[in-house]
C-alpha cells in the first residue's frame, strides 16, 4: 500500500504543474493499492478551488470520495491529538498539520511508502518516498 500526499494528487490532475509528467507516469505504472486520508482530500479540494481549478475538483472528487481511485482512511480523534504533538514538537519543519496527520496515520497503519513531491515526507525519515 502506498500513501498519496496532496501534492501528488494535485500534480496528477493539473497539467500545468511542474511535476505533472512525473506524476502521470507514476500513477499509470503503480500497481500497489493507494491510500490517502480525509484530511489530504480536504487539503486537495481546497487547493484546487483556490487556485482556480474548482471544476477539476468537482470532476475527480467523486472518484476519490467514493474510494474508486484509492482507499480513504479517516483521521481518528487519537490521530488528531498525536498529530498535534508532532506539529508542535517539530517546529523547525515546514510540515502542515495535514502532513502531521498523514505521518501519524501511516505509523498507525504500518504504511512505509508514500508518493510526494515535496521534502516533508522525506524529512519524516520513516517512509520510502516515490517517485
Amino acid at each position: 500500500m502506498i500513501f498519496v500526499d496532496t501534492g501528488a494528487w494535485y500534480a496528477w490532475y493539473i497539467t500545468s504543474d511542474p511535476d505533472h509528467e512525473r506524476a502521470s507516469v507514476w500513477f499509470q505504472q503503480v500497481s500497489d493499492r493507494l491510500l490517502t486520508t480525509d484530511y489530504v482530500l480536504d487539503e486537495l479540494f481546497t487547493l484546487l478551488k483556490v487556485r482556480g481549478h474548482a471544476e477539476i475538483a468537482f470532476a475527480m472528487g467523486e472518484d476519490l470520495i467514493s474510494g474508486t481511485a484509492c482507499e480513504i482512511e479517516y483521521v481518528q480523534p487519537a490521530d488528531f491529538w498525536q498529530a498535534w504533538k508532532v506539529f508542535s514538537t517539530f517546529r523547525d519543519k515546514g510540515w502542515s498539520f495535514t502532513d502531521c496527520t498523514s505521518r501519524v496515520v501511516m505509523e498507525r497503519l504500518g504504511v512505509t511508502k508514500a508518493v510526494a513531491f515535496d521534502e516533508h515526507f522525506r524529512q519524516f525519515g520513516m517512509v520510502a518516498v516515490e517517485p
